[in-house]
């Protein structure tokens, strides 16, 4: 039975909830639903805004989490999941939110120490954030702030910010971490263990105004299989002919229909590289100057693998096959096979004050760089493609993105709080495709298809933090930005379309309220418009047909426009605290992939659909020392109801849910401090049914291309054998649930490690 929107109401009204977890002394501390930064290390997020912030430090992380990449520290914070495939994954694990799915990588906004590493060049699964940015061994802190309640961020944060702040020594300290990872995978004929081992060093110090830090890390993984070749029967000719193959696998795909999967198509070994060096330079107590380098190295191999056998027991990857009665042809690149070699480069600089006096200010620009994003696929047949032949290169080179932006914070006193700034954000695609005679190591040849563009985004933003009374607190904010579209390009092999230049302003207010009760207890309430540009890859990426006009692409695509609102009644407990919020958002204009059926012939590309409305409850718990000293408790639960409202190019969709956001999703972790030395901990995700279509077409989610429900457990037990070794072996999905997100998700997977700190 579905919550209404009066008993959302009452629910508010009669709530006694609080954020968040228990936190080191050194991390953070809330009053009256603010972050209050005690240590040295300030988060990026603003920290005067009423509304729900969550996080996570170092010392949880390694206690509760088996985390072997950055993203997996959002593994149990309330309402998040990450779509990582397996250990590395490093172009389809995109963050999903209150009101966006994993298909919705542009509606979030990921940073580290303020450094911007969301990806919005595009929007989708290849366009995740930059996570290998990060490693988890140098994160000292994790903060997310749901919700586009801020006016120092853009559209992009309508459904989260998270910011990852990172190491910088006090004094002179040492780490390194190895570690193991095994996944028994059994799944169709595939029968295989995947396994994996990383390793990362860093040295850090600090000596009067300089300090410094330094992380090295590898990681060295196989992945299990993401895609599969499959038939349909209809695609077979009925013929009397016996079967010339066996191995094929019955089943049935995301519609119920019957299908046969023929094989694995993508397994990756991925090996990864990463870089991150940060100088520091204090030009008095309160003015710092920081410089971070980042990077980020891959080669990947996707490598096919057929179930067919022939008479002779070899595996068949091409050509006509005859199975049940019915013959198919295989093409040359239904098993298809791919190298990757990507170097990426990031660079961060900023000055700032911190004298908690009358002003303060920053000064910070980054730049993310594709110096190298190469991608070689064969397209001839395995075996024989193996050993080379010809291929197409896709080579994104020069791609990247830049920002600029100088802050301030004014305290005029009489309970005000002014930030204010200017920023600016530049992005730039430029993605080229071109045949080869030899897909290994042959050199380019001629242009297959092309398409690139560049987009521009300038902000003046202010906002005002009033104590106006002992137990009350206002924000007003309100952001103005300048949007640009141009450069724009889309080709084909003899053809190139060009784009004209766009230039649109939008303003977007925010306001939010908190009023502190009594000293146990705080409601708060929040609201704030959004604008999510359009990225490049949604106005450009496309098709040129024979006659030289565009197709498949809408270089007109409005902005999604979305307003978000939240309440929230929080509780302060003896150890922890209780937080029940209410949630709502209305986007207009979403950004979708589907076919426009009032036209004829039918097109599908990424289009503007009409209004999406979004509610939904959140509750989350977090407490230490529960029912008897050692015991830690953290646990979440959301309902969300998410519909299609106004769709008129695909009528089809209206009344359904938004893809990729379940009804039910949960959270919970329990953590045991047997000693100071010995801790364990037992964790559980659950999330209900989804569907990936917009007209809700796909009901079976456990089936390629699906989007299943799933309920995982992990376990994991830590044991500090002195002062500067530690141990650590945990289980990731425990109880091995075969789930999916198109993909399918690992099973269930082992994990060792030994760490050394000084």
């Amino acid at each position: 039975m579905k919550p209404t929107k009066s008993a959302l109401a009452l629910a508010i009204a009669a709530a006694c909830a609080g954020a968040a977890q228990a936190q080191d002394s050194t991390a953070r501390e809330k009053q009256m639903g603010t972050v209050v930064v005690t240590g040295n290390r300030p988060t990026s997020l603003p920290t005067q805004i009423p509304t729900t912030i969550e996080g996570i430090t170092a010392a949880e992380i390694a206690r509760t989490i088996n985390a072997t990449d950055a993203e997996d520290a959002l593994k149990y914070l309330p309402s998040l999941l990450v779509r990582k495939r397996y250990i590395g994954d490093y172009n389809h694990a995109v963050l999903s939110t209150r009101a966006s799915g994993t298909g919705n990588s542009a509606r979030s906004a990921v940073y580290a120490d303020g450094i911007l590493l969301s990806n919005y060049l595009g929007n989708g699964a290849t366009f995740a954030p930059r996570w290998g940015m990060v490693t988890p061994s140098e994160i000292e802190r994790v903060d997310v702030l749901y919700g586009p309640f801020s006016a120092a961020y853009g559209g992009n944060s309508v459904g989260a910010v998270v910011d990852y702040v990172t190491r910088m020594p006090r004094r002179f300290e040492a780490h390194a971490k190895f570690s193991l990872s095994h996944q028994p995978f059994r799944l169709y004929n595939t029968r295989d263990n995947f396994d994996g081992r990383q390793g990362s060093v860093s040295l850090g110090n600090r000596q009067g105004a300089w300090s410094w830090f330094i992380d090295l890390s590898r990681n060295d993984s196989d992945g299990q299989p993401q895609t599969f070749v499959t038939r349909l029967p209809s695609a077979g000719t009925v013929t009397s002919n016996p079967d010339s193959v066996s191995g094929a696998v019955p089943g049935q795909d995301r519609n119920y229909r019957d299908w046969l999967i023929l094989g694995t198509a993508t397994q990756y070994h991925t090996v990864q590289d990463h870089l991150k060096a940060k100088l520091a330079y204090d030009f008095s107590p309160t003015v710092r100057a920081t410089y971070v380098l980042g990077v980020w190295q891959n080669e990947s191999e996707g490598r096919p693998a057929s179930y067919l056998r022939n008479g002779t027991g070899q595996p068949v990857y091409s050509g006509p096959v005859t199975i049940g009665g019915r013959s198919y042809t295989l093409g040359q690149t239904d098993f298809n096979v791919s190298n990757e070699e990507l170097r990426h480069l990031m660079h961060g600089l900023s000055v700032k004050s911190n004298t908690k006096g009358v002003f303060d200010w920053e000064l910070a620009a980054s730049l993310y760089d594709y110096d190298q994003d190469e991608l070689r696929a064969a397209t001839t047949a395995v075996p024989g493609a193996l050993n080379g032949g010809a291929g197409r290169i896709v080579d994104g080179s020069g791609t990247g993105w830049n920002t600029f932006a100088a802050k301030g914070i004014w305290r005029p006193g009489a309970g005000h709080i002014v930030e204010f700034g200017y920023q600016r954000e530049a992005y730039t695609l430029a993605s080229i495709e071109r045949a080869t005679s030899n897909w290994i190591d042959g050199a380019p040849g001629a242009r297959n298809s092309a398409f690139g563009g560049r987009t521009r985004t300038q902000a003046l933003y202010g906002q005002d933090t009033w104590r106006f009374a002992p137990d009350w607190k206002a924000v007003l904010g309100l952001r103005l930005e300048r949007w640009e579209a141009s450069d724009g390009r889309t080709s084909n092999a003899t053809a190139t379309v060009t784009h004209g230049e766009r230039r649109e302003n939008y303003a977007s207010p925010k306001a939010a309220l908190a009023w502190q009760v009594t000293p146990d207890w705080t409601l708060k309430a929040s609201l704030g418009r959004a604008v999510r540009m359009p990225t490049v890859s949604e106005l450009y990426q496309g098709g040129v047909n024979g006659a030289g006009v565009l197709i498949n692409n809408d270089p007109d695509l409005a902005p999604e426009r979305s307003w978000t609102g939240e309440l929230t009644a929080e509780r302060k407990l003896e150890t922890g605290s209780l937080r029940l919020t209410a949630f709502g958002e209305r986007t207009e204009d979403a950004l979708y992939s589907q076919t426009n059926v009032l036209v004829t012939p039918n097109v599908t590309n990424v289009q503007n659909v009409g209004r999406i409305d979004t509610q939904g409850i959140e509750v989350a718990y977090g407490a230490t020392d529960v029912f008897r000293p050692g015991l830690d408790l953290n646990a979440s639960l959301t309902w969300t109801d998410s519909t299609i409202e106004r769709n008129d190019k695909f009528p089809a969709s209206v009344g359904k849910r938004q893809p990729r956001i379940p009804e039910w999703r949960a959270t919970g972790v329990a953590t045991y401090r047997f000693t100071d030395r010995l801790a364990l901990t037992l964790a559980a995700r659950y999330s209900g049914e989804q569907f990936s279509t917009l007209d809700n077409s796909d009901p079976n989610g456990f089936a390629y291309q699906g989007a299943s429900k799933y309920f995982t457990a992990d376990l994991r037990a830590t044991y500090r054998l002195n002062k500067q070794w530690s141990v650590a072996v945990g289980v990731d999905n425990l109880n091995n649930y075969k789930y999916w997100n198109f993909h399918p998700y690992p099973q269930r997977t082992w994990l060792a490690e030994v760490k050394y700190d000084l």
